[in-house]
């Protein structure tokens, strides 16, 4: 009984012992905390931060920091993930001197991928090969008696031409619908055709009527004209040639598919010019 009562001694203390290890232990953990990354909040988003950063003493103007994840941290890649190149935040109280980082370096990075966002928003593919977007249409097209001219060569017009919404949206549908599955470049020249047309005086004198004129676009006659909407290439390739862009030369008024056409009038009496696609083009 003796060493039952001894025991129960021994057990007992031991038992304080652990407690006290362990509230120790917890303790210490507690106090380990500000030596981890902490999370900041900015706005929305949790930032990962060192807790070194926050012990910098405070100043009255804030800087921005740029941080950027270690090599190997898993933890802190996934929490740095929306923003794959460089992470800013505010932090009241820091200076450039402290943190020893220069705002410079950051604000180039982001202007140089700034500019690269926007050529690459201002380029297509076109064959597999990137073509420059052109400008968009111009309010006015410019001749003179035997050629189209381009904007910046308004001065030596004879005379001008307002282009309304109307008609643009017309002369992107007829060529839509005579040249979809025709190169880029054959939509120009189609465009080119129409846009000749209205600078002679043997056709009608303004877009719509140069498009319904009788029996000279087929889409117009079957239909089409009205079931298509024109496309981004479509729509680029009408502006280059509002523009002043020429795949044929002014003197060029026809073109046909040698394939597809029942008459080969144009053909027989016209003078060939050139051929893109499936369509060839006269004069």
């Amino acid at each position: 009984m003796q060493i039952f009562r001894q025991n129960s001694y021994v057990a007992l203390l031991l038992g304080v012992i652990l407690v006290g290890a362990g509230s120790i232990c917890l303790l210490g953990e507690d106090e380990a905390v500000p030596e981890k990354e902490r999370t900041l909040e900015s706005g929305s988003v949790h930032i990962l931060v060192p807790a070194s950063l926050q012990a910098l003493p405070a100043k009255e103007e804030p800087s921005l920091l740029v941080e950027r994840p270690m090599q190997g941290d898993s933890s802190a890649e996934h929490a740095l993930s929306f923003m794959p190149h460089l992470i800013t935040l505010e932090l009241k109280g820091i200076t450039e001197e402290e943190i020893g980082i220069s705002h410079c370096v950051m604000l180039e990075e982001m202007n140089r991928e700034r500019i690269l966002l926007q050529q690459n928003n201002n380029k297509s593919l076109q064959n597999g090969e990137e073509i420059s977007q052109p400008a968009g249409p111009p309010d006015k097209l410019f001749f003179t008696r035997t050629e189209l001219l381009s904007p910046a060569e308004q001065k030596d017009a004879q005379w001008s031409y307002a282009l309304v919404d109307e008609e643009l949206l017309l002369l992107q549908k007829i060529v839509m619908a005579e040249a979809e599955a025709e190169p880029y470049e054959g939509k120009i020249a189609v465009t080119n055709v129409i846009l000749n047309r209205l600078r002679s005086a043997n056709f009608p004198d303004t877009i719509k009527e140069v498009i319904y004129q009788k029996s000279q676009f087929s889409p117009v006659h079957n239909g089409r004209l009205k079931r298509v909407t024109a496309d981004e290439e479509t729509i680029a390739a009408v502006n280059e040639a509002l523009n002043g862009r020429k795949e044929v030369t002014d003197d060029t008024y026809y073109f046909l598919s040698l394939k597809l056409a029942s008459d080969l009038t144009i053909a027989k009496t016209k003078d060939e010019a050139k051929a893109i696609g499936n369509h060839t083009f006269y004069k």
